[in-house]
């Protein structure tokens, strides 16, 4: 007997010719690995910062009750040399904002980054204004980038002594590329020999699904599926790649994804999703509404041409009632799929905020196999 040794590049070729194969009917239904999860520790940071707007056409804060702004505008001229703890400060050209940013994964030193700028004082816009340099933080203090540029917003304020017109919000704006990174996130990827990937909904059988399809590409065992949300990754210790190489492999694989039965109701607007496979078993639905239409319409009266008389009005109501008594009792068969379930409550005459009702006693009666979110 012969052992034959098939080397591992070639195993991948036979597994993706395979898998492109028996996969054409599912094609649409199955997505990439890279979309479904995340991977540890690739992730954006949160940075704040607080700074000063200048340059602004008198809405800015008022100083008189924005103390915060004083001070620091009586801080910032101390630093340039100006004693301006004595000074009697009026102007409205300055306002008091907070920025915000997101640091990108393996950000390096030198980056753009875009900021967005929120007045917190009594200022009624921040339009024309431009930024002082401000140092942006982490939330365990450490300065990661510095923002500073005019501020582009999306709104405007006009006023006049009888009339104001606002459109949009214009103390909030944006400064495209408006911080450059100083500091770099230390984290040595590459050279990892395990990590984690998370679904982004968690799930046992795609999660199962995923380790799977990752093993027989790399027709060895490199993945496990810890629990719903977690598979851990090991690089074999003869695979030539470093982990970037490993996980650039196998992100491309294409998984199906699985979904949990359920259906979403917001209440507010009348929206409603199903998933794919809600079921529902065997229910007798009737629906109907009492509706009174009231309409006034009044005859008017008027006299012969030099009668001396007066035009009168004599009021007639015309009222109709629709019990839709000609509404039948419909029966939705035992076990009926999602499509089944809205033809046949279309088939009712059901609208939105009716299929809510019928949607929250199907579920009441325990004849809905699927969990009933309501938002």
């Amino acid at each position: 007997m012969v052992d034959i040794k098939i080397p591992k590049q070639i195993v991948r070729i036979i597994f993706l010719s395979f898998f492109m194969f028996t996969n054409l009917g599912t094609a649409v239904a199955a997505s990439r690995i890279k979309d479904i999860v995340d991977i540890e520790n690739i992730r954006t940071n949160k940075l704040i910062g607080y700074g000063l707007v200048v340059g602004l056409n008198g809405t800015g804060d008022n100083l008189a009750s924005s103390t915060f702004t004083k001070q620091s505008m009586q801080t910032l001229l101390t630093h340039f040399g100006i004693n301006a703890g004595n000074l009697e400060l009026k102007s409205k050209n300055v306002a008091a904002v907070m920025i915000t940013a997101e640091l990108p994964a393996f950000a390096m030193n030198g980056t753009l980054i875009d900021v967005v700028i929120s007045s917190i004082g009594d200022s009624k816009s921040l339009q024309g204004g431009v930024l002082l340099a401000t140092n942006l933080l982490a939330l365990n203090g450490v300065e990661y980038a510095v923002a500073q540029g005019p501020i582009s917003i999306g709104g405007f304020k006009a006023e006049g002594k009888a009339a104001t017109i606002t459109t949009g919000i214009p103390t909030v704006g944006r400064i495209a590329n408006g911080a450059i990174v100083e500091r770099e996130m230390e984290l040595d990827f590459a050279g990892r020999t395990a990590l984690k990937i998370g679904l982004k909904n968690p799930d046992f059988t795609t999660a199962k699904r995923i380790a799977r399809t990752i093993n027989a590409f790399m027709a060895m065992d490199i993945a496990e599926a810890l629990n719903p949300n977690t598979i851990q990754l090991v690089r074999p210790t003869a695979y030539r790649g470093t982990m970037v190489d490993l996980i650039t492999e196998i992100e491309q694989l294409r998984v199906e994804v699985d979904q949990v039965a359920k259906v979403l109701i917001d209440e507010q607007t009348g929206v409603i999703v199903i998933g794919h496979n809600v079921r529902v078993s065997q229910v007798a639905i009737a629906q109907g509404n009492l509706t009174i239409s009231i309409t006034e319409a009044p005859e008017i009266s008027q006299p012969a041409p030099f009668s001396q008389g007066v035009t009168t009005e004599a009021p007639r109501t015309e009222i109709t009632i629709d019990d839709n008594s000609d509404n039948a009792l419909a029966v939705l068969e035992k076990s009926i799929s999602l499509t089944e379930l809205v033809d046949g409550l279309n088939a009712l005459g059901v609208g939105p905020r009716d299929l809510i009702s019928i949607l929250q006693s199907i579920k009441a009666l325990g004849a809905l196999q699927a969990e009933l979110v309501v938002m």
